[in-house]
């Protein structure tokens, strides 16, 4: 890593906004560590070296407490000028026909993996008086989310805990800043068992390098959150005026896969 040059960490960094995340911070400059669970994490680290970037990868599950310490140990002494808690995965179909090992790893992955490094992570960045740190969250976070309860109730936590560290950390030059998009055109849903449901199938979905962008430069600025999109800006506004019971049919509307059936 070069002296000097504003280091970043990127998590989840393997595919989708992580990814792209990685990729705006290599065009600004920084030396890089991104992590993923999957060894797909190599051939990005390579990709980005191609391209000119100094850039070192961990593949480890952060859904795990070693995950996160493995991480943590190849962050070392060094600096985290930026670091972007981006990885969490999605889980749909109803809460009582999910098997409990894909719910505890989603528990584990969004909330206590991403607890865990950002405890780490803003203990030194407020011990040095400075750093930038971008959470992803989601308006999922806003919505009762029916056939997908546990990632929505997950997407809460993250937004809540972001905005509430920001507050605790506001006479310091350490800002949080909560990435909150709509649905995005990555693996995930085909992942979370979600490839069959209307929002898996939607070609309205955005563009991970836009929703990226959009994060990397509102964390730059050390602003609170970020929603990109005007349509997905009217939804979160549109979900603080809908009582909760709605928002979960609507939810369902959307989340429920073909083929069971739908109660009106």
């Amino acid at each position: 890593m070069a002296e000097g040059r504003p280091f970043a960490v990127v998590t989840g960094a393997s595919s989708g906004i992580g990814l792209e995340l990685a990729r705006c911070a290599a065009r600004d400059g920084c030396d890089l560590l991104v992590c993923a669970e999957e060894a797909r994490i190599e051939e990005v680290a390579r990709d980005l070296r191609a391209a000119g970037a100094t850039v070192e990868a961990v593949q480890a599950d952060l859904s795990t407490e070693a995950g996160v310490e493995a991480l943590w140990a190849a962050v070392g002494a060094r600096e985290v000028d930026h670091l972007c808690a981006n990885a969490g995965v999605t889980l749909g179909r109803a809460f009582v026909e999910q098997d409990w090992p894909r719910i505890r790893a989603l528990v584990g992955l969004n909330v206590l993996g991403t607890t865990r490094l950002l405890h780490l992570a803003l203990a030194r960045m407020a011990a040095r008086g400075r750093g930038r740190v971008l959470v992803t969250g989601s308006i999922a976070g806003f919505v009762p989310g029916s056939h997908q309860a546990v990632y929505n109730a997950s997407k809460a936590y993250l937004d809540s805990l972001a905005y509430a560290l920001r507050d605790e950390l506001r006479e310091t030059e350490v800002t949080v800043t909560c990435l909150m998009p709509g649905p995005v055109e990555t693996e995930v849903f085909e992942r979370g068992d979600m490839a069959d449901t209307p929002i898996g199938r939607t070609r309205l979905k955005d563009d991970p390098a836009r929703v990226a962008e959009a994060g990397w430069e509102a964390m730059k600025a050390g602003r609170a959150g970020i929603t990109p999109g005007l349509a997905n800006r009217l939804a979160a506004t549109f979900a603080g005026l809908v009582p909760d019971t709605v928002l979960a049919r609507l939810n369902r509307w959307v989340a429920e896969p073909d083929g069971e059936t739908r109660r009106d």
